[in-house]
């Protein structure tokens, strides 16, 4: 693999990144937004305490869903259609490189992303703890799942397919993640098919790291299972160029 090309093209990915003004909504503005306004909602301090206690590692995991699904999906789903993959797999980058320079561009992000977030759970209230570091390592198995997921839709569905598709498990994971409201209050069927998805998971087990509360082991495997599932589906099921 050509160091220099992984480099390069993992500068040319950022810059795109940060110049496509509907991927800073979903990875930046969205996920702001909803700690800002969530955590001033009286009704949600009711229901668990200090809002924003229960808001950061909800919307960390949240942050997290839209870079590495949302985000790496829809962009490569897109470059997929119009053959981008194709004529990058002929150049010394590779595609092996194509695919790292990917994976350090959404780790880029995601960098900005915790800072601008626990800034602003700061700034509001919230008390970093030195638990943020096994927080991280939590979310960097959740960036594997749902980079998993994002690469999966990607490679076998038609780009605008994937694009609606994208956005529509965005929205379904982020109200079923128990990122903004607590899974023990949805229905009970409903919550029961939460704790089953990785949203839910990846929230739930940061949440217990960053608040000291007793690991939820059946999460973290439900976690584990989908970061090792939806990679290897992506693998095997990746196609380069769009039929």
């Amino acid at each position: 693999m050509n160091g220099s090309a992984v480099a390069a093209q993992t500068k040319l990915e950022l810059a795109m990144t940060l110049r496509r003004g509907e991927s800073l909504l979903v990875t930046l503005a969205i996920p702001i937004g909803i700690l800002v306004f969530f955590g001033k909602v009286n009704p949600l301090s009711s229901i668990t305490g200090d809002p924003i206690d229960f808001l950061v590692p909800g919307v960390l995991s949240l942050a997290v869903m839209a870079s590495a699904m949302v985000s790496l999906g829809i962009a490569t789903g897109f470059e997929r259609r119009y053959g981008v993959l194709k004529r990058l797999g002929s150049t010394p980058l590779s595609r092996g490189g194509l695919l790292a320079a990917k994976t350090l561009n959404v780790l880029a992000i995601e960098v900005l992303q915790v800072a601008v977030i626990v800034g602003t759970g700061m700034a509001l209230g919230w008390k970093l703890e030195s638990t943020i570091i096994p927080a991280i390592g939590v979310l960097l198995l959740g960036t594997i799942a749902f980079a998993g997921i994002g690469m999966l839709m990607a490679g076998t569905l038609r780009a605008e397919a994937n694009l609606a598709l994208a956005n529509a498990a965005f929205l379904v994971l982020m109200f079923l993640g128990g990122m903004a409201y607590p899974l023990a209050k949805l229905p009970n069927t409903v919550e029961s098919v939460a704790r089953l998805l990785p949203a839910a998971a990846l929230a739930e087990c940061v949440r217990a790291v960053l608040g000291h509360h007793s690991f939820p082991v059946g999460n973290f495997l439900v976690l584990l299972v989908w970061a090792i599932a939806a990679p290897l589906a992506a693998a095997r099921w990746f196609k380069w160029e769009e039929a």
